[in-house]
């Protein structure tokens, strides 16, 4: 990802087709240190490409994926019951969780 990342700056930075030293520089000057490998294949997928082109589809790419809701919990009309069910196993856990952090202060704030 921080291939990605640096190749992205370098095409902010004005460079349409950054090079593998950009790409280095960019990440040599917050200490990392770079595998040439990885430069040359984040390189070669993205040479020629246009990058605005590419971030709109996959704006598009990651609209159509599931984040989960009432679709994912009950999977429509005949999902109802489950999902009331796993609404009282949440309370549960709810309590379970405040107990927990009650505990955890041993019954004393930190500015008390």
């Amino acid at each position: 990802m921080r291939y990605v990342a640096a190749y992205l700056l370098a095409n902010l930075g004005g460079s349409n087709n950054p090079f593998a030293a950009d790409i280095e520089k960019i990440l040599g000057s917050v200490g990392i240190e770079v595998e040439k490998d990885k430069v040359t294949k984040v390189i070669s997928e993205l040479k020629g490409k246009n990058i605005d082109e590419l971030i709109e589809e996959g704006q598009k790419k990651l609209a159509s994926v599931p984040t989960g809701g009432v679709a994912a919990a009950g999977g429509g009309a005949g999902g109802a019951a489950p999902a009331a069910g796993g609404a009282a196993e949440a309370k549960k856990e709810e309590k379970k969780e405040e107990s927990e952090s009650e505990d955890e202060d041993m019954g004393f704030g930190l500015f008390d």
